[in-house]
């Protein structure tokens, strides 16, 4: 989550279908890209972050290429009609089609594809496998 942020409720803008920032590799030989859009909680990418690093084990480097910037919030259980926009609940980010979502470098193939294969399963979205040659 940001340390600080300029406004503490936002609106909800549309996802765009796709993305030009963000495809290709910049960092590592191997990620995961987002075939799909939506929103994707903090949560879910330090979920994803754990998979990884636990079953490389914290050998290799990782790159997170995502950060949940955008405020979420939420009503109580049974609050009235009009009484205004709800409290800060968590923060997520929008995640178009096509963006890359972690990388990794410095592990062999077989264990890269296993590790980034466990992430994707916690992952709200459908991805894919991609690597440098």
């Amino acid at each position: 989550m940001p340390k600080k942020i300029k406004h503490r409720l936002q609106f909800n803008p549309k996802i765009k279908k796709f993305t030009t920032r963000g495809t290709k590799l910049e960092f590592g030989k191997y990620g995961i890209k987002s075939l799909d859009s939506t929103y994707m909680t903090a949560r879910q990418i330090e979920a994803g972050r754990r998979a990884i690093t636990r079953y490389i084990k914290r050998g290799g480097q990782l790159w997170i290429r995502v950060f949940p910037d955008r405020p979420k919030t939420k009503h109580a259980a049974e609050a009235p009609m009009g009484s205004g926009k709800g409290s800060l609940d968590h923060f997520v980010v929008n995640l178009e089609a096509g963006r890359i979502i972690y990388e990794l470098d410095g592990v062999p193939f077989d264990i890269a594809k296993e590790a980034l294969r466990l992430a994707s399963q916690k992952m709200p979205v459908k991805t894919r496998f991609i690597y440098k040659k």
